[in-house]
């Protein structure tokens, strides 16, 4: 069943962000931000003397930091999180019984309960449960991304599961009790007074359509995420929670749903955990966004982060329409980024708005430049580096050409030899093998002259590589700084997989006439009459090769 496909930020297509993942997604969409800005960017590991003196960050955070400077200021980060928001604030948001504490303390509405230390017993906590009205909700006090959460817990005896599978199995022995509050979950990102974005995070889920088995239709839905930015490393993971919730519900996995019918497959809302992120931003009604902005500024050194609420729907419950269940000072965005339905909203664009009021109006929604973050990354986690700094993005319109050179190309020489000839005219791409005899090279750069001469040079290497062919085109996709070499075949772009095609439909073409030529000539000779003059010989001869 294919879903509708949600509207990214143009200067963040799926292609860019391939190889920062999950957390890295984050840093990434920041950094990359503040980089095309004209801002610099340094990236540290914890060795480095800028990670160690940050202490905003004592809270000893994993990962790398990183900063943005401009002539005016410098600010570091740690991928959503910069530094503005203070070590207090990130501890209090941290630890989820804090977070309640200081919310409720503020007149922001939350679920009825508390937190409960290591040291305490089963036994206490069952106790208090007794003071709730079922449903309830066991979560650790400092786990991330739902790990551990239980909800909709009914009656004492699934409280009892609950306490063994949180504190015993997974070993999270700092837990907090609350109401479960039914209704819709958001995300709402927050900095200052201004709500930048929301989505509703809807729990991981399938829809029917009358052909297909519940496990058929898991699959064609991760067929779907996986042309996703965020959601391609979020797939619907066929678990225990996932068996136990469908049976629960009077499914199994080879159940068939009516055509339409919404199945789900658990109750917790993580895009983490198979999720979907639905952009809200334009219709969550102004109440709601004011409890965000609430709860962010009833943290001491907050400023920015996200807000987790629920919506009571029906309000007959509550006192107040909606309730916070958490606070995220280093939250997430690939959700809303890369929204399953909705538009992306432009966080990335705020936050350095925030930090760097200098650079307000600097669009960048058209840029086609950005760096590589495993090249970037790699010095650093090889330790052959403790800092590194990325070259600085090219100012001004940038023109691209794709050229196609087929010969005998394919040598390391040749490659290197082009990417100084890229080098000394300030270009940016990268030289590939496709298949066969051609290589792919893309340049790019702010000087059209630079490019023209650049192709003027392709075919002026002396020392063994004969250029016969060269295939020239407009590039209109986005180029990495600085110029790369691969040797690796590449077919993973289509105009890539599309040239190899093209190539092998001529070699094929090739070996047909070949072979027509062969069995022209075989028939021509079969038919002569010096052919048939000699048959009794063929015959004596294959006789002597029989009996030899």
């Amino acid at each position: 069943m294919k879903e509708e496909q949600g509207i990214s930020l143009p200067q963040l297509p799926n292609e860019i962000v391939k190889n920062a993942r999950k957390t890295r997604l984050d840093a990434f969409a920041i950094a990359l931000e503040g980089w095309r800005r004209g801002l610099t960017l340094k990236w540290y590991t914890r060795d480095s003397e800028h990670f160690q003196d940050m202490v905003i960050f004592g809270v000893n955070p994993p990962g790398r930091l990183f900063s943005l400077s401009s002539d005016q200021r410098t600010h570091y980060f740690f991928r959503t999180r910069g530094d503005k928001v203070t070590n207090e604030a990130v501890e209090i948001g941290s630890e989820k019984d804090d977070t309640k504490v200081w919310l409720d303390k503020a007149g922001v509405p939350v679920p009825l309960g508390k937190g409960f230390e290591a040291e305490a017993t089963d036994e206490e906590i069952i106790n208090y449960s007794k003071e709730l009205d079922f449903p309830l909700v066991l979560k650790p006090t400092n786990a991330s991304l739902g790990n551990g959460v239980v909800t909709n817990i009914k009656n004492e005896q699934e409280f009892k599961k609950a306490i063994q599978y949180v504190r015993h199995e997974l070993e999270y022995p700092e837990v907090v009790v609350e109401q479960y509050v039914e209704g819709k979950e958001y995300r709402v990102y927050v900095i200052e007074d201004e709500v930048i974005a929301a989505y509703n995070r809807v729990p991981a889920n399938i829809i029917g359509d009358g052909n297909h088995t519940i496990e058929e239709l898991i699959d064609l839905k991760n067929y779907e995420r996986r042309k996703n930015a965020r959601l391609n490393s979020c797939l619907i993971e066929m678990d225990k929670e996932i068996l136990e919730f469908i049976q629960s519900a009077g499914y199994s996995l080879e159940s068939v749903p009516k055509k339409g019918e919404v199945i789900y497959l658990r109750q917790k809302t993580n895009i983490s955990s198979g999720g979907d992120p639905i952009d809200v931003t334009d219709t969550l009604p102004d109440e709601f966004k004011q409890i965000a902005i609430d709860a962010v500024k009833a943290v001491p050194g907050l400023y920015h982060g996200g807000v987790d609420i629920i919506v009571n729907e029906n309000r007959t419950s509550l006192k107040a329409p909606g309730v916070v269940i958490e606070l995220n000072p280093t939250a997430q965005i690939g959700g809303i980024l890369y929204p399953l339905k909705g538009k992306a909203r432009n966080i990335p664009g705020a936050i350095i708005d925030y930090y760097f009021p200098e650079t307000k109006g600097i669009e960048t929604a058209n840029s086609s430049v950005y760096f590589d973050m495993t090249n970037v990354l790699e010095p650093l986690e090889s330790r052959s580096a403790i800092e590194v700094e990325v070259m600085p993005a090219p100012k001004g319109k940038m023109y691209a050409k794709r050229y196609v050179v087929r010969g005998t190309v394919q040598r390391q020489s040749y490659h290197r030899w082009l990417k100084k000839q890229a080098q000394d005219r300030h270009l940016h791409g990268h030289v590939k093998n496709m298949v066969f005899d051609e290589i792919e090279i893309i340049v790019a750069g702010t000087d059209k002259v630079a490019i023209d001469e650049f192709k003027g040079m392709i075919s002026q290497y002396a020392n063994n590589s004969g250029v016969k062919e060269i295939e020239e085109e407009d590039w209109e996709e986005p180029v990495t700084v600085g110029f790369d070499i691969a040797e690796l075949y590449n077919t993973s772009s289509p105009k890539s997989m599309q040239h190899a095609l093209r190539k092998m439909e001529r070699d094929l073409k090739l070996m047909t006439k070949q072979k027509n030529r062969m069995e022209k000539d075989n028939r021509q000779i079969m038919e002569s009459s010096s052919w048939k003059v000699a048959k009794p010989i063929r015959v004596v001869g294959d006789l002597v090769k029989k009996f030899k």
